[in-house]
């Protein structure tokens, strides 16, 4: 099973000139030594296949790894760092070229993808994610042979759903091809503008703001100190809280790739947990979760402390006529923070540059509706008053959870909800109120799951959470015909709001194992 940790292992030099020229010179020394038995030199520093393609670093690292299981490439670990460090450098992507879909990177695999026409997701997202071939830049030639290659890989690919139905490699020749090719070129402005303007790896050094929320555990910030910098390695160390209280603190070390894309692992109370975010334009964003189990993640936002800048207002909402303690995270916060007519701030609980806590109190009429915090001269226009909730979202709207465990190597998926309250403005327009505390419990989805007691079998909701554990897996023999233990729920979250009650329904899926878990699905 691949995994992106060895993406955020760090290599040590003693200068950044000499860090860099040693390992190009290392690369090109391993390229030379393993991949040109196979890929014909073009140049002293180009090769056949290799140098027509562009990927993220988890793109190159599946590379590497299918060259490892389908063409017998023999590799250590260590020249397996260095080539995608390289490669990522050297042929990576642009930030906006993986905007649209850093969500496969981040590892959100409850995502329902909206990428592309019908056609491309006919033909190339019903065996994996859409968001794989969206990562990559190759001219029309090398999006031929990715075909090709499938064809030979996967002669069955003609014959399964949605390829029996058509001229399967016709399609893909004519029409998918050169779509790919003229919407992910290999050559592109983007890519152009961003290879001179990578800013140095000294610019992340020092102390970054962070917020983050994490679905089951609530709101967290805290500082993430970043040193080192040679050969773009660095040492990390986190002191942040959640909103409970409890510590969200740690150290690893991180690598970053292309002059933007971060990968740090780092052991947080004891668990290991990865970060893959997008640096740019003086913040990261992305998401940090747990190695072992991808669901458990925060979202992610950083700050590096010299701009002031507002992260997040932590909790995001106030109800009309009612007061509440409310944290604005952020960087260089100077003064009081103001929300807005109606809101009056009434005392000071604490402060720092990165945190300023306030009690705050509503008027029964404040206007409703989404509105700005301001500290300084800086503001986020994400706060809202509500009067009233009128409809709980539950988030995400369908999920998959995974049964595992039970003695086998595959551990369970958790499903992680966060329900969401919406409110009505002064106009009737609907305005998300953010996500509010909420009562979990889970029913069949449908009638054959209340025959097959779905709700029995297939794990347990906490009720305060909204954290799905799923059963063991393997045959039940006390299910029907010993089937496992997956199952058709739909989730319930039920809100209370003053005397009322608003609930809100997802669907989630209790599947079987994923034994495939690559750096891109």
């Amino acid at each position: 099973m691949l995994s992106i940790a060895g993406l955020a292992a760090p290599l040590a030099f003693a200068t950044a000139a000499h860090a860099q020229a040693q390992q190009q010179h290392d690369a090109l020394t391993i390229i030379s030594h393993t991949c040109a038995a196979c890929h014909t030199a073009e140049s002293k520093d180009s090769w056949s296949r290799i140098s027509h393609q562009r990927k993220t670093p988890e793109g190159w690292l599946m590379t590497i790894a299918r060259m490892q299981t389908m063409h017998g490439l023999v590799i250590s670990d260590a020249d397996r760092q260095i080539l995608v460090k390289y490669l990522s450098d050297r042929q990576g992507l642009a930030p906006s070229e993986t905007a649209d879909a850093r969500y496969a990177l981040e590892q959100r695999l409850n995502t329902q993808e909206t990428i592309g026409s019908e056609e491309f997701k006919q033909m190339c997202a019903r065996c994996h994610s859409a968001a794989r071939p969206v990562l990559q830049r190759r001219p029309v030639e090398e999006w031929d042979k990715l075909v090709n290659f499938h064809l030979g890989q996967w002669p069955s690919i003609e014959y399964s759903a949605m390829g029996r139905d058509r001229e399967w490699l016709q399609v893909a020749l004519k029409d998918i091809a050169p779509m790919l090719a003229k919407q992910y070129p290999y050559d592109s402005k983007d890519w152009a503008d961003w290879q001179k303007s990578r800013p140095a790896a000294s610019t992340f050094v020092g102390n970054w703001t962070f917020s983050g929320h994490m679905p089951g555990h609530g709101d967290a910030y805290g500082v993430m100190s970043v040193t080192g910098g040679a050969n773009d390695t660095f040492k990390v160390s986190l002191k942040g809280r959640y909103a409970d209280g409890s510590a969200l603190d740690g150290n690893g070390s991180a690598m970053l790739y292309d002059g933007y894309e971060w990968r740090a692992s780092i052991k947080v109370q004891g668990v290991e947990m990865r970060q893959v975010l997008a640096a740019t334009d003086g913040e990261m964003k992305g998401r940090m979760f747990d190695d072992a189990h991808t669901e458990r993640g925060l979202d992610f936002t950083a700050a590096k402390a010299g701009t002031a800048r507002i992260l997040a207002v932590q909790p995001e909402y106030i109800k009309a006529g009612t007061q509440a303690e409310v944290t604005v995270v952020g960087t260089n916060l100077q003064g009081t923070p103001d929300f807005g007519p109606g809101v009056a701030v009434t005392s000071v609980v604490s402060r720092s540059p990165q945190a300023i806590r306030v009690r705050v109190k509503a008027s029964a009429d404040s206007a409703v509706g989404p509105r700005a915090v301001s500290v300084g001269g800086v503001q986020l226009a994400d706060f809202s008053v509500y009067r009233q909730i009128k409809e709980v979202k539950v988030v995400p709207e369908y999920a998959v959870a995974r049964i595992g465990g039970n003695g086998g190597s595959v551990p369970k998926v958790e499903g992680r909800f966060d329900a969401q309250a919406w409110g009505v403005d002064a106009a009737g327009k609907p305005f998300r109120i953010g996500v509010v505390p909420a009562q979990w419990s889970v029913e069949p989805f449908n009638d054959q799951a209340k025959e097959d007691h779905d709700v029995k079998f297939a794990g347990a909701m906490q009720a305060s959470t909204g954290i799905f554990t799923p059963g063991d897996a393997g045959p039940n023999p006390a299910r029907r015909m010993s089937t496992n233990n997956t199952g058709n729920l739909n989730v319930i979250a039920t809100v209370t709001d003053g005397s009322q009650s608003v609930s809100g329904k997802a669907h989630m899926i209790v599947g079987v194992q994923r034994w495939n878990n690559p750096p891109i699905p």
